[in-house]
């Protein structure tokens, strides 16, 4: 309230006898402010920001309805409630009092009780919507609180998934490469195919490496594009080559088209953009069964001066995935499964590092499925054109 230990109210009335009859029956229970025509009301409405306000209508310079305009067109008072105290006993008159958010309207001659009742009425309302105001204060408060602390856990949790989950996928071709080793020394005559195997591990395990580094960086604000010439149809064919090893021990089928608007030559991160549809394929042949087929494809989607966006999509006929787990497909340490007894392996940051890159190239990633039917993920990037 406007005071420390009493409600504060402003009489505007230029009517000695009315000012002296309110004061009689206010002062005893409130802190009483006196205004007697209209520009002194706003004034001392603004300065004091009283809990109510006593209006009569007709004043000398301006009248109370234009006081109520003005006061309830300023952010400082339109919330203090007004009530009309007139001579004017018209229905009209209160009616428009009302529609224009006057709080209550008495007439004169009023009753004194009835005039403190209606003060009483208001003040009561103001400290019922406070108590109300910080109720929901508080409750807003402990709701972010839960949802802080859920959160938290939340956070925790993925991310000794995602530890538990890097350890055990990196000992995976860390064994291997020490097996593989001892084999050679065992039966060197065999090592060539021992050393093959060991090269396979290495590329899986620098892969790794390269990922989390990827995604630190990224984190930490401190990698950045590194923009080279290259043809987008040959770093295509480079990218499913690479992925041929993956593809054809399931014997995957992995075609892919690029309309001709997409030009030939292209400025860009020829670096992050294959490792970006690197990703979405190797999360595509992890996800498609033996004997499955894979498509990308890649159209111009808009052409602006000097650049343009290349529209890329990663089709499978896989598992699908069901649309609650789309929403943290892309966040980091997220995986749709988090366990190390999952079905498929990986480390769970590709998607999210997808993500990342596609950002860096102003571009947005999303994902269209349903579980049983595939998933088709999509991205855009703009990418300068060779001028």
């Amino acid at each position: 309230m406007g005071s420390e230990q009493k409600g504060t109210i402003l009489i505007v009335d230029d009517e000695q006898l009315v000012i002296q009859a309110l004061v009689e029956i206010l002062s005893p229970e409130y802190a009483v402010f006196i205004a007697k025509d209209g520009q002194e009301a706003v004034r001392q409405a603004k300065r004091l920001i009283p809990d109510v306000i006593l209006l009569d209508i007709v004043m000398p310079d301006i009248d109370g309805y234009d006081v109520l305009a003005i006061l309830k067109s300023a952010e400082e008072t339109k919330d203090i409630p007004v009530i009309f105290i007139t001579g004017i006993g018209e229905i009209s008159a209160e009616k428009k009092a009302l529609a224009m958010g006057a709080a209550d309207y008495i007439t004169k001659p009023f009753n004194s009780g009835i005039v403190l009742l209606r003060v009483q009425n208001q003040i009561k309302i103001i400290e019922r919507y406070k108590i109300e105001s910080d109720l929901n204060v508080v409750l807003k408060l402990q709701e972010e609180l839960v949802a802080a602390k859920e959160q938290a856990e939340h956070s925790s949790r993925v991310k000794s998934e995602f530890l538990s989950r890097m350890s055990h996928e990196m000992l995976t071709p860390m064994n291997a490469i020490e097996g593989m080793l001892r084999l050679i020394q065992l039966r060197p005559e065999k090592a060539k195919g021992y050393l093959d195997e060991i090269e396979k591990a290495t590329k899986s395990l620098n892969g790794m490496i390269n990922d989390v580094l990827d995604i630190s960086g990224m984190e930490y604000g401190i990698t950045e594009l590194e923009e080279t010439e290259f043809s987008f149809r040959d770093m295509l064919d480079n990218v499913i080559k690479e992925a041929a090893g993956y593809s054809d021990t399931k014997q995957q089928k992995v075609t892919s088209g690029i309309d001709e608007s997409v030009p030939e030559e292209l400025i860009g991160d020829i670096k992050r953009l294959s490792q970006l549809i690197g990703n979405l394929l190797a999360n595509a042949i992890k996800f498609t069964p033996d004997n499955g087929e894979i498509h990308i494809s890649a159209q111009l989607k808009d052409d602006i001066g000097d650049d343009c966006i290349i529209q890329v999509e990663v089709a499978d006929n896989g598992v699908g995935i069901l649309k609650e787990q789309q929403k943290n497909l892309f966040e980091i340490f997220e995986q749709v499964d988090g366990s190390n007894s999952r079905k498929h392996g990986g480390i769970g940051i590709g998607l999210a590092l997808s993500k990342r890159y596609v950002e860096m190239m102003d571009g947005e990633i999303w994902v269209e499925s349903e579980l049983g039917k595939g998933a088709k993920f999509f991205f855009t990037c703009k990418l300068r054109k060779v001028v």
